[in-house]
């Protein structure tokens, strides 16, 4: 059975949420905090977590960069502010969907499906290599050789994607999707932004790889033939 936690100090709003994930065949664990989240999540595994962002003792930003940390889990934030400002803030402290209440049930319902089907398709260790060049998800850290590099959160992510699914090419509206979520509404060129920083960053140390513009579609990373 998946298991889910929710995270809400708006005791409605936790039993809104359970009713209608349980009916779907989800176990639900329920936190009004982001404290008792975290101890939740020391004891029990769970699949995703579904955070509201203003809460007592830890908000929602901070329980997700916890997270984020600690566990390899989906995280969706749940806010009742729409400020292109919130949602910023929640994609670089690490969630993967927003959701601006009030919601319909049923949307939060498909987006955790989505969700799950997302990282269910992505490898489960945290450390991926290419030649030289190794990516650690735990550790958020790229090692060239003998060379540490931190990355920013967003560029981390799109490059351990990428390295995770060499060969492949990948459309813009896909790589959003995949490193900003389904409700990031900026312009797709970002990613444009972070694959030429990432290009920029990484060339003076590593011909490992490439990440490779495919004209009329979007990028793929080609690793180096022997």
């Amino acid at each position: 059975m998946t298991n889910i936690l929710i995270v809400d100090d708006d005791i409605h709003i936790l039993n809104l949420i359970r009713i209608h994930l349980s009916e779907q065949g989800y176990q639900v664990f329920q936190a009004k905090d982001g404290m008792a989240a975290l101890e939740i999540l020391q004891k029990q595994p769970c699949d995703l977590a579904v955070v509201d962002v203003m809460m007592p003792f830890m908000d929602g930003f901070t329980l997700t960069k916890e997270i984020r940390r600690r566990y390899s889990i989906p995280v969706i934030l749940l806010t009742a502010k729409n400020q292109i400002e919130d949602k910023e803030q929640g994609f670089e402290a690490g969630t993967d969907d927003y959701l601006v209440k009030p919601f319909e049930p049923k949307e939060l319902c498909f987006r955790i499906k989505a969700l799950l089907r997302r990282y269910d398709k992505q490898p489960q260790e945290s450390l991926l290599q290419i030649g030289n060049t190794r990516i650690n998800k735990k550790s958020y850290e790229v090692t060239i050789a003998d060379r540490t590099i931190l990355l920013p959160l967003k560029e981390f992510e799109l490059l351990y994607f990428l390295m995770a699914n060499p060969m492949r090419v990948f459309t813009r509206d896909h790589l959003i999707q995949q490193v900003w979520g389904f409700d990031y509404d900026g312009d797709v060129r970002t990613v444009d932004v972070h694959i030429k920083r990432l290009r920029e960053r990484l060339l003076p140390y590593t011909d490992d790889f490439q990440i490779k513009t495919v004209r009329g579609v979007g990028y793929s990373l080609e690793a180096k033939r022997e």
